[in-house]
């Protein structure tokens, strides 16, 4: 009987740091989930109707929440705008790194690269033409901090390049301008595209990807 009870013991100091843990990332999961209703809705009006015009009450009414439960997870209107300015470049970056980790010649990481941001910027649509459109509303620090992201993803995009130069693939003068041009290009996407418009998404993407090949390829190419 004395060894039952200390084995349900055991059994019990076991289970405590999981059900912690299980508890913990239950909260973590609710926090981010509000958190991302807040960006949700916060897009929503800074599109629509600019940064400025926008207040958090009119966030706050349309969730049916009050303004103190905004500021419980964002600590005014200027962090939701730079939350939501980050989103685009930040995605973006994270699938250029996804595929340069992809063995393939460099026309096959560029065709990835590119498909992947085009859908990233269509689906995130809203918000990176909030950054367009607002990018002047963010604080110094916050505008500096989206800068460096967007020269890290151009200077990623340029070795890129530079790989298919010395590979034969490309035919590009000037690497590091020419990332900032496709950067652009894919960048616009956000700027005309419009859902259930003239254009489907698919065939964006396939357009984006054939003008960037035509933009690198040398001439004479596949594509040309």
């Amino acid at each position: 009987m004395h060894k039952l009870a200390e084995n349900v013991y055991a059994a019990d100091m076991t289970e405590k740091p999981k059900k912690k843990r299980a508890a913990a990332q239950l909260k973590g999961e609710i926090t981010a989930y509000k958190r991302r209703r807040i960006l949700e809705e916060a897009s929503h009006f800074f599109f629509a109707n600019g940064y400025e015009a926008t207040t958090l009450d009119s966030v706050a009414e349309q969730l049916n929440v009050t303004k103190p439960f905004i500021y419980s997870y964002y600590k005014n209107k200027g962090e939701l705008l730079y939350e939501i300015c980050q989103t685009g470049i930040q995605l973006s970056l994270t699938a250029l790194e996804e595929a340069l980790a992809v063995e393939g010649t460099a026309t096959e990481q560029l065709k990835i690269v590119v498909e992947r941001v085009a859908r990233i910027i269509i689906e995130n649509q809203r918000y990176v033409t909030v950054y367009l459109r607002e990018e002047k509303s963010l604080t110094p620090d916050d505008a500096r901090r989206i800068r460096d992201l967007r020269h890290t993803f151009d200077t990623k995009l340029a070795a890129l390049l530079e790989k298919g130069k010395r590979s034969g693939e490309f035919d590009v003068a000037a690497p590091s301008r020419t990332a900032i041009w496709v950067s652009g290009l894919l960048s616009w996407i956000a700027l005309w595209y419009h859902e259930g418009g003239r254009w489907s998404a698919t065939e964006v993407v396939m357009d984006a990807i054939t003008m960037v090949q035509k933009m690198v390829q040398p001439a004479g190419g596949p594509n040309a």
